[in-house]
């Protein structure tokens, strides 16, 4: 491992430990703040996630880094993060997509506020973005994304049914109630 990869890992843990995010009750008011490494599967989350598109009608999905906690080498939505204290949904999105894939945007538009009742609970803030970018111009964050790439909506679709398995379950739910149709 390179010594610039264990320096981001250790500044990573020590800031995963000590910043907040903010615990919501079922009507996603806030009701209080816990430090990330304080949060309990039956506290309730705030999520910020971007579907991103471009005029081919293909969707840009990521992979999430095989060093993540949660769902390691699961292909999901271009862009995703957990909002912060002091951050809304609007602000944590803006702030992940210029971490995680390198765009500078504020262009986003928001679509639709789900309620996940899983393994993790949380609401999810669905952003969509159109963009016309190669993949070059693109600059992933190692730390959070292994891969990104276009697909279009009809292949994803095809994939999805052949090995679901590979996809994020959140992925997986909006393809199926037509997110692009």
């Amino acid at each position: 491992m390179k010594r610039e990869e264990k320096l981001y890992k250790l500044i990573k843990l020590k800031y995963t430990m000590t910043y907040e995010i903010p615990i919501v009750n079922k009507n996603d008011k806030i009701i209080k703040h816990k430090k990330r490494s304080e949060v309990l599967q039956s506290d309730i989350c705030r999520v910020s996630a971007l579907w991103i598109t471009n005029s081919n009608k293909e969707v840009l999905i990521a992979k999430r880094a095989m060093t993540k906690k949660n769902h390691p080498g699961l292909w999901g939505p271009a862009v995703a993060g957990t909002v912060e204290k002091d951050e809304t949904y609007y602000q944590n999105i803006v702030k992940e997509t210029e971490e995680e894939i390198g765009i500078r945007t504020e262009d986003v538009k928001e679509h639709k506020k789900d309620f996940t009742n899983g393994k993790h609970i949380h609401f999810t803030m669905w952003y969509i973005l159109n963009i016309d970018k190669k993949i070059e111009e693109f600059t992933i964050q190692k730390e959070e994304v292994d891969e990104i790439r276009w697909i279009s909506y009809e292949k994803l679709k095809e994939d999805i049914k052949i090995s679901p398995e590979k996809y994020l379950l959140s992925l997986v739910q909006k393809i199926e109630e037509g997110f692009f149709e």
